[in-house]
């Protein structure tokens, strides 16, 4: 059993959070829950339920908001609930608008629910104030609780140098780095043997913003945690000799400054 509940990630796109998220998932026997892979999973329940009809029959433009569920069920046909999450999620994430924190919150907790509130390192999330307010009434309600937050501290100019060297398989999702952790004679994943790519938001313009929205929004997320109390344990993002010792090392080293 782990010495630790739940903790949270946090720091700037790019900064390394994934290589201290396998630290913490293997030496304390966690489980990664990562906001990417729940909107994924509902946005995929609601699309293997193939409705093609307008999502706009769902949203009240008046009131600026969803009809009630029960309608909803009634026009959809089904009142599945985590169809329902992956409609709601659809509906955002189709206009290219911001999720609302009220639509990230209630995938959040439908997810977290099943893992029992217990034994997750989040990542991404909480990504706003509103959200960081959320997660901590969620644990007193569940009678759970948040560790620490550990943030992954790295520079700009780093992650700019560093993310667009990045790679990913887009089959099996494993990432790569062509200086640190390269791929099979450079375009190759060792786990799939299928060609790696850059992801499209791997730019530097597109990092330059990501930045500026952690600055902006999720910085703001963790000075909420902060000032409630949360203990912080931050560690290195860069390391001049990356090895997976070296970063277990930065990592465990840290947290056993603060626990």
């Amino acid at each position: 059993m782990s010495e630790f509940t739940n903790i949270v990630v946090s720091g700037k796109s790019g900064a390394g959070k994934q290589p201290r998220i396998d630290v913490l998932v293997e030496e304390y026997g966690l489980e990664q829950l990562s906001t990417g892979d729940i909107f994924r999973n509902y946005l995929g329940k609601f699309n293997k339920y193939r409705y093609d009809g307008d999502l706009e029959i769902f949203w009240n433009d008046d009131k600026k908001q969803f009809i009630s569920d029960d309608l909803i069920a009634e026009k959809l046909g089904t009142n599945n609930q985590d169809i329902l999450l992956g409609l709601k999620a659809k509906y955002f994430v189709e206009k290219g608008l911001f999720v609302p924190d009220y639509i990230t919150n209630a995938l959040f907790e439908a997810f977290f629910a099943k893992k029992n509130y217990r034994n997750q390192v989040l990542d991404g999330y909480p990504r706003t104030p509103e959200q960081s307010k959320f997660l901590l009434d969620l644990m007193q309600k569940h009678d759970s609780k948040i560790d620490f937050v550990l943030v992954v501290d790295n520079t700009d100019e780093r992650i700019i140098s560093r993310t667009i060297k990045r790679r990913i398989c887009p089959k099996c999702g494993k990432v790569y780095h062509l200086e640190y952790k390269p791929p099979v004679d450079g375009k190759f994943c060792s786990k799939c043997g299928t060609e790696v790519i850059q992801r499209s938001d791997d730019t530097e313009e597109k990092i330059r913003s990501r930045l500026r929205e952690f600055q902006e929004k999720a910085l703001p997320a963790l000075n909420y945690l902060k000032d409630q109390g949360m203990p912080v344990v931050t560690v290195p993002g860069h390391l001049e000799n990356f090895t997976s010792e070296n970063v277990r090392k930065s990592v465990i080293d840290e947290i056993k400054k603060v626990f």
